[in-house]
């Protein structure tokens, strides 16, 4: 048995749960679900909620990083079910704004987004593999503060919703709108799989959403704020995090060999 992974609510008050037993990180075959692939293809990112929201009930959270497409992906489940369960990989480096983003869509919609934590706390992180670890090594920084406790807080989920969009890198091209995660044990909810990203700005234009300010100084694409910079006229939406590295995904949607641990 092992411990539910902290966790704090917007007051940063400690969520402890009682302990669970873990689902395998790498399920075998006979674990994937019958449904796992269900055609979603001609489905409406609010159809594919519905669907998601009957099939898993409490069992299902949103992971948001709260850029745009996070925004309105929340805006959209919580018009299919009232005060959906959203949590933040909070690596404890978000820029300030996203922060106010986060306590905004916390007061819009009633809900109380879920910080899940490294860890390692930054000091201790650097205590452990040296200073400025995403300058040296983000592969090894992102796995630490996010994909493994991501990992972990989806050990006690059957499902978990994205926001990511096929168009914004090669690895999620192949995005599926239901699909089976193999890596988390899981299942993996892409309702907006096949929007574009002007489809996501006229939403949230006509729902008159707040977003993070960040995007009208040319941050299209917002993470930690030691690994994003400003897009430049012409750059790729992802040019601007991890500057540097040919890195494009912080691994969270990758096979698990694209993120090795060193």
């Amino acid at each position: 048995m092992t411990p539910v992974p902290a966790t704090s609510n917007h007051n940063g008050e400690s969520l402890v749960n009682e302990p669970v037993e873990p689902k395998s990180s790498e399920p075998s075959p006979a674990a994937v679900p019958e449904h796992a692939e269900i055609d979603a293809a001609d489905w409406s990112p609010r159809k594919v909620l519905r669907w998601a929201y009957r099939k898993y009930e409490d069992e299902i959270a949103i992971a948001s990083a709260f850029g745009v497409e996070g925004i309105v992906l929340i805006d959209m489940a919580a018009q299919v079910r009232p005060r959906p369960r959203v949590f933040v990989l909070e690596t404890s480096f978000l820029f300030p704004e996203t922060y106010r983003l986060i306590e905004q869509v916390e007061s819009r919609y009633g809900i109380s987004v879920q910080r899940v934590l490294p860890s390692l706390s930054p000091e201790e992180q650097a205590r452990a593999h040296g200073e400025e670890l995403w300058s040296r090594d983000p592969d090894l920084c992102c796995h630490l503060r996010k994909v493994e406790p991501l990992r972990r807080h989806l050990a006690h989920l059957r499902a978990w919703v994205t926001s990511i969009r096929r168009d914004q890198t090669q690895h999620r091209a192949q995005t599926r709108k239901v699909e089976w995660n193999p890596r988390f044990g899981v299942m993996k909810i892409n309702p907006l799989a096949d929007w574009s990203r002007e489809r996501v700005w006229q939403y949230i234009r006509e729902r008159k959403l707040p977003y993070n300010p960040l995007q009208d100084r040319n941050y299209p694409s917002i993470g930690c704020v030691q690994c994003t910079r400003p897009v430049n006229p012409g750059e790729d939406p992802r040019a601007g995090r991890w500057p540097g590295f040919p890195k494009t995904e912080c691994g969270l949607h990758t096979p698990e060999s694209d993120t090795p641990l060193r």
